[in-house]
Formats: C-alpha cells, sequence, structure tokens
C-alpha cells in the first residue's frame, strides 16, 4: 500500500470527519501553545527578517490548522513589526481535504488582529510528504508540526518475512505479541523517515530558523504500556469480532498493520545529533488526560477520523460503520474502568 496516495484524515465536516473529531489533537497542542510562541519570538527578535516564512507541516484539513497560524503571526505583529509579510505554507500528503481548510480563510482573514500597519498574510499550500524536500532553499523561519511525524511514509517492509507474509499475525501495531523484528521494523522506519525530515528541513530552513515538533511518543523505552496498547489492541478485537461473524476474512485482518510510531527521548535526541543540522533546545513530555466524559463511540470516531482511509483501502468502506460501532463498545468497558493518558513529545529544535 503506497501511504502518500491513500492515507489522510477524514475530509469534509461531517460526523466522522476529522475537523469533528481531533480535540484530542487539538488539546494537547493548546498545551504547547507558550512554547511554541516563545521560540517564534525568538527567531524573529534574531533575525528580523523583511518577508517570513512560516510552514504547518501536516495541516489536515480541521480549523486546527489556522489556529496554530493564527496564533504564530498575532505574537509578532504590533508597533515593532519589521516584516513587510508573512508568508504562510500549509502541506499535507496530496490526498488531505485541502478545500475545506480553504473555505475557512474567510474567516481567518477576518478574525487576525487588526491594525493600520499589520503586513499582509499570504497562505498557500504545498501537497507533498514532509519526508522530502518541499520548499525553496533557505525560505522559512519558522516550522511547526503538531501530531503528524508519529505517522511514517510507510508501513516498515521488515514486518513481513522474505515471502512476504505478515510476521505480525497477532496485531495491528507493536503489542507483548509481537516479534522482536517487528519492533525494530517500526523504530528502523522511523529513523529512516526523521532523519529525511531533518534532512529536507535544513535546506529549507534559514540559520537560526526554528521548529517546534509535537510528537505522539513514549516517556520511557517500554513500548507495552497499556495507554500505548489499548486502543490498537481494542481495534484488532474488533476486526476479530466482525470475522467470527463472517464480514471479513481472519487473513485480511492478519495482513493489516498502521504505519505509526511512538518514539523516545533518546530516539529523537540520537536521530537530531547524528544528522548534525539542527541543535535540541526544549524538550518537553505533554500528557493529556482523556477526558472521562469522553464514551467509547466518542474514541472510536478519533480513530475512525485518522485510519479510515487506510482501512478502506484495504478491508472496503463497506465493514467501517460495524468495525467502529464494535470498537466503540470495547473502549466503553475499558474507560469504565480505567483511565488513560496520551502522551505527546514536544520538541523545540534551531537551525544551526
Amino acid at each position: 500500500m503506497e501511504v502518500e496516495k491513500v492515507f489522510h484524515m477524514n475530509g469534509g465536516v461531517g460526523d466522522t470527519s476529522y475537523h469533528l473529531n481531533s480535540s484530542l489533537q487539538k488539546n494537547a497542542a493548546e498545551r504547547i501553545n507558550e512554547l511554541a510562541i516563545e521560540a517564534m519570538e525568538q527567531t524573529y527578535s534574531a533575525l528580523r527578517p523583511k518577508s517570513l516564512g512560516i510552514a504547518d507541516l501536516g495541516c489536515s484539513s480541521a480549523s486546527n490548522a489556522l489556529r496554530y497560524i493564527k496564533m504564530a503571526v498575532e505574537s509578532l505583529m504590533g508597533p515593532d513589526t519589521k516584516t513587510s509579510e508573512f508568508r504562510v505554507c500549509l502541506n499535507d500528503l496530496p490526498t488531505n481535504d485541502f478545500n475545506t481548510l480553504f473555505k475557512t480563510l474567510p474567516d481567518f482573514y477576518q478574525d487576525l488582529k487588526k491594525g493600520d500597519n499589520n503586513p499582509p498574510v499570504l497562505v498557500a499550500a504545498y501537497p507533498g510528504s514532509f519526508y522530502g524536500r518541499l520548499f525553496p532553499h533557505k525560505s522559512l523561519h519558522f516550522v511547526f508540526s503538531f501530531c503528524a511525524m508519529q505517522w511514517l511514509s510507510r508501513i516498515p517492509p521488515g514486518i513481513y518475512d522474505d515471502q512476504g507474509r505478515p510476521l505480525n499475525r497477532e496485531s495491528v501495531y507493536i503489542t507483548k505479541n509481537s516479534p522482536p523484528q517487528v519492533i525494530d521494523a517500526y523504530a528502523k522506519q522511523f529513523a529512516e523517515d526523521f532523519w529525511a525530515f531533518l534532512e529536507g528541513r535544513a535546506v529549507e530552513v534559514v540559520s537560526g530558523g526554528r521548529m517546534a515538533l509535537l510528537i505522539a511518543g513514549r516517556k520511557t523505552s517500554d513500548y507495552f504500556s497499556l495507554d500505548k496498547t489499548f486502543l490498537w489492541e481494542n481495534l484488532h478485537q474488533s476486526f476479530f469480532t466482525l470475522v467470527s461473524k463472517g464480514k471479513i476474512e481472519k487473513e485480511m485482518v492478519e495482513s493489516y498493520d498502521v504505519h505509526f510510531y511512538e518514539p523516545c527521548k533518546q530516539e529523537i535526541q540520537d536521530i537530531v545529533t547524528k544528522e548534525g543540522s539542527f541543535e535540541l533546545e526544549r524538550f518537553e513530555f505533554v500528557e493529556t488526560e482523556i477526558d472521562l466524559s469522553f464514551s467509547g463511540a466518542v474514541m472510536a470516531k478519533a480513530v475512525r477520523a485518522v485510519q479510515q482511509s487506510m482501512m478502506s483501502h484495504h478491508f472496503g468502506e463497506g465493514i467501517m460503520d460495524d468495525l467502529f460501532d464494535e470498537y466503540g463498545k470495547l473502549l466503553d468497558k475499558e474507560m469504565d474502568t480505567k483511565n488513560f493518558k496520551v502522551i505527546h513529545i514536544a520538541v523545540v529544535l534551531r537551525k544551526l
């Protein structure tokens, strides 16, 4: 499966859209507003560019994207602003629903801080994978990517044997039942992707520019804490409920894997150091407790909003409602008895 041609958040503004089902991502991003604004202001104070380039990588189609841009731009607007224009680059895969995002632009411009001397904000879309080059040489001063880099460029090839048979038949992701080579393959794919991400931005970001990244991650080297596995294990169980009802084939479930990886601090530090283009300025863990008012159905919709494109491509659209009904019921049982946290890693990198 070619991820770049298939993967996207659910578009539009309907009941299963990412627009309506991305509150977990929004809450995590809001927790690092201060960190991101501080990094932005430090960058501007040091560089004072006449034309300031900002990029949001993995912007999706939700209203969150322009909210982050508005926050960044307004932090620099004022009587002392020397910048004559803000160039805003919105990036996501070509499959992203950019049209829904563009429809929010009139409100975005209307809501921007008003002022006689405020420079224009020029917004453009750049479809493509952020694991490669996207922008002109030294055109960016600040980059942010919130809740996007845990998605890998591809399903790791190392999770299949030499005959192409799946090794991780008992799960769609890393669990205690996963063979060691599956875990290694996911870690290797993240390292390869993150290195490629840094290499691409090293060409595009000016010296002294910064990046603020928010990545789903792990606080320790442990892959198997309940917070990390309960969503995937219950999703896998939901698939097998449909198998037992004759709605999908067992072999189809065994061959489905997610292109997702949650790194730990050491992995990120090691790759940044070895690649060598950026200095790691800030590193923080962001813990977000799942709201106790969330039902299993709400959590199931949140997962559906980010995974449906890949699942529909593999299984067909017809099972989606049944699958996520089962998933919501299983999550209800889990969430009735346990509290869960979502862990993100917040990173600020400065271009050397």
